[in-house]
């Protein structure tokens, strides 16, 4: 690795303070899970590096006034799988969490680099797009509020700018609400997956009110598919509607060719993983 300037900041201001809107060499760290990966393998070769370990503020886990969950982004992701608060609000997140790389990795990691990061393999993004999270954002003008869906600009590409940071990811109350994710892979479970999809559907005396179906790893970013969650609105659930939101969801995907698969197997797997996915969120409500 290249010779590189390390800063420690005290607060959140002076984090933001030490970021370059127009440097791409100044980045911020959190974990450093990924990025270290990245400059050993000289893909990224940094002039500063704006360490956020000290921002103990932004580890905490609460529940709002309002019924949200808020998740620090400085906090660790292994502390998010045992938290007893998360697991209330969305099981869906602690199931995610079991099979997301590894303990190592988990210990280390934090969730707002998880999501800063923004590799289109990653198993989060896609829960959270199916939960309707937010994550708030600090930059010299202030803060601002994104929905998730809207964090994911391209391939390992946010809208965030250069010197604004994620500083904690809300997640509002799911209430009779059912979510599931799940994901294929062509080797372990907790490796990169070829596909994951994430749902939430609220269904009411067997028909569907609304549902959300979202996919990664087929794609350039984890993407909401409308025209699967117009499929479901509204129908009766049965096999059948399975199968139709599945055949909408593949025709709707634009998959992509990488190391996990072709675009035409990728392709498959959402014809048919939309529709497993859909039905794993049915049997999680019956199982509470």
């Amino acid at each position: 690795m290249t010779p590189f300037e390390l800063a420690e900041p005290a607060s959140l201001a002076q984090a933001i303070g030490l970021l370059d809107p127009d440097d791409a060499s100044v980045r911020p760290i959190a974990g450093g899970t990924a990025l270290m990966l990245m400059m050993k393998a000289g893909v990224f070769r940094p002039a500063r590096l704006v360490s956020l370990r000290a921002l103990t503020e932004l580890s905490a886990i609460a529940l709002q006034g309002d019924g949200a969950l808020k998740i620090g982004a400085m906090t660790p992701l292994a502390v998010v799988e045992r938290s007893a608060a998360v697991r209330a609000h969305a099981p869906v997140i602690t199931q995610t969490l079991r099979t997301l790389s590894n303990v190592r990795v988990r210990n280390v990691a934090t969730v707002g680099g998880h999501l800063a990061h923004a590799d289109p393999h990653m198993d989060l993004p896609p829960v959270l797009i199916a939960l309707g999270a937010q994550v708030t954002v600090a930059a010299p003008g202030g803060e601002r509020t994104i929905p998730a869906e809207d964090l994911f600009k391209s391939y390992f590409e946010t809208v965030l700018a250069r010197n604004e940071l994620i500083t904690a990811l809300i997640v509002p109350a799911q209430g009779a609400r059912r979510a599931a994710y799940l994901k294929c892979t062509t080797r372990a479970v907790h490796d990169w997956p070829a596909l994951g999809v994430a749902v939430s559907i609220e269904s009411d005396d067997g028909a569907v009110r609304s549902a959300r179906v979202v996919i990664s790893a087929a794609t350039e970013k984890a993407i909401r598919l409308a025209t699967a969650e117009r499929a479901l609105a509204g129908a009766r659930l049965d096999d059948a509607l399975l199968r139709r939101a599945g055949e909408a969801a593949a025709a709707e995907a634009e998959t992509i060719t990488d190391g996990q698969g072709s675009a035409a197997y990728k392709r498959q797997l959402v014809r048919v993983y939309v529709g497993r996915a859909l039905a794993a969120a049915l049997a999680n409500g019956a199982r509470r």
